[in-house]
């Protein structure tokens, strides 16, 4: 390629960036004075983020990388959460790739445009999560851990292609080897071996309370919002006084009375662990929350959608779940995933219950002999908040995604 060639490529690339300086920072001499004191404020604080990343001894995160991720999970069982991520990650990229299997399908079918994800879209969408995979293992102290995440990456590519390639009369039977992967990761991490999840803790502890209590939760405050919806009073009374009772007491009110009845209501051989009691008092704080977010969806839902179901004949489940609750639920996707994302950064209210989660190990390996005294919670307490951040803006991110794609909010 020439000079001249290079140049015509780039010269329109340089007149609309600078336009767009022009037009958006500095149209006005107040915008470019606003622009001038922030932009300086911006940069000093970026170096000082610099200076600071730089600064500090990360031994501290490199002695305790282990215990922040899986807390006192036993050091020789290591290989289980290994081998339960593998199959969780197997499970969900094959999932992914029979989504967009059928997606496809039913695009050609209908004579519609199919855009095809390329591999930029996936690390713009997941750069974050990228991001955060790089640091972790840059606090590695041996190559395993990067041998490891290196096949757990060639393992979801190779199970999503593999769900992209499955033809339509064996998805079915995919979809149930999904499911089995899923109960095999639980499998390999709690039951075999005696290994239940009293003995969980760190980031995983966090990550599973919170799929977790939305698996258990959603299902429920659906149910608690077609009750509060309902035509029979005991029901609708029923639902509306579970919500509004437990929607006016905190979380960590529930977390505690979970943490203490449950074990004075139930006879000794019946007791379940802490973990146990915690995701069911997180399961029954969040369906409240939810029945809410759901009901809202309902409610904007116009009349003649539930009158087109019935003057087709459908029965009042059927217009329900095949008219009324897709397109409630396509309206709940922004409140619906700030409830999730706000479950997930409330799992650290465990703490207060002596459970090593994430947060709470962050401060207690301050507290180590070896680093005592050495002001290192702005390190560890940083490191925390950039795992949280990473899994929130990640939720936030798609659920931006799809709202874009189901064209939520647009008419």
């Amino acid at each position: 390629m020439t000079t001249q060639e290079v140049s015509a490529v780039f010269t329109p690339l340089r007149k609309n960036w600078w336009l767009w300086v022009k037009e958006n920072l500095f149209n006005s001499w107040y915008n470019s004075l606003l622009t001038v004191v922030l932009g300086t404020g911006i940069v000093y604080a970026l170096l000082a983020a610099l200076r600071s990343l730089f600064g500090f001894d990360y031994t501290i995160l490199r002695v305790n990388l282990t215990l922040l991720m899986v807390g006192q999970f036993p050091r020789d069982m290591l290989w289980r959460p290994w081998l339960s991520g593998y199959l969780l990650v197997a499970a969900v990229a094959l999932a992914a790739g029979l989504l967009k299997a059928q997606a496809q399908s039913k695009a050609e079918q209908a004579g519609l445009p199919f855009t095809k994800t390329r591999p930029g879209d996936v690390l713009r969408r997941g750069w974050p999560v990228l991001v955060l995979v790089v640091i972790l293992l840059s606090l590695t102290q041996t190559i395993t851990p990067t041998l490891l995440t290196v096949g757990l990456l060639a393992m979801g590519i190779a199970a999503y292609f593999l769900g992209r390639v499955i033809p339509a009369r064996g998805r079915r039977l995919a979809w149930v080897g999904v499911v089995l992967l899923v109960l095999g990761g639980y499998l390999a991490l709690a039951a075999f071996g005696g290994r239940g999840w009293s003995q969980w803790g760190g980031l995983h502890l966090n990550v599973f309370l919170t799929i977790a209590g939305i698996a258990f939760a959603f299902p429920l405050g659906l149910l608690l919002a077609l009750g509060r919806r309902s035509s029979l009073p005991a029901i609708r009374t029923m639902s509306v006084t579970y919500i509004e009772l437990v929607r006016g007491v905190p979380l960590i009110t529930i977390l505690l009375f979970a943490y203490l009845a449950i074990g004075f209501l139930l006879p000794e051989n019946l007791k379940p662990s802490p973990i146990t009691r915690i995701l069911i008092a997180i399961t029954l704080f969040e369906a409240a929350y939810i029945a809410e977010v759901v009901r809202g969806g309902l409610q904007a839902l116009p009349k003649g959608q539930v009158e087109a179901g019935q003057s087709l004949g459908l029965p009042a489940w059927k217009t329900t779940r095949l008219i009324v609750l897709p397109q409630a639920l396509r309206h709940t996707i922004p409140p619906m995933v700030g409830q999730f994302i706000a479950l997930y950064k409330d799992t650290t209210l465990i703490q207060i219950l002596g459970v090593l989660d994430l947060l709470n190990v962050s401060f207690i390996i301050n507290t180590q002999p070896q680093f005592l005294g050495q002001g290192l919670f702005i390190l560890t307490m940083s490191f925390a908040a950039l795992i949280f951040w990473v899994g929130s803006y990640t939720m936030s991110r798609e659920a931006r995604r799809l709202e874009k794609k189901l064209g939520v909010g647009e008419r």
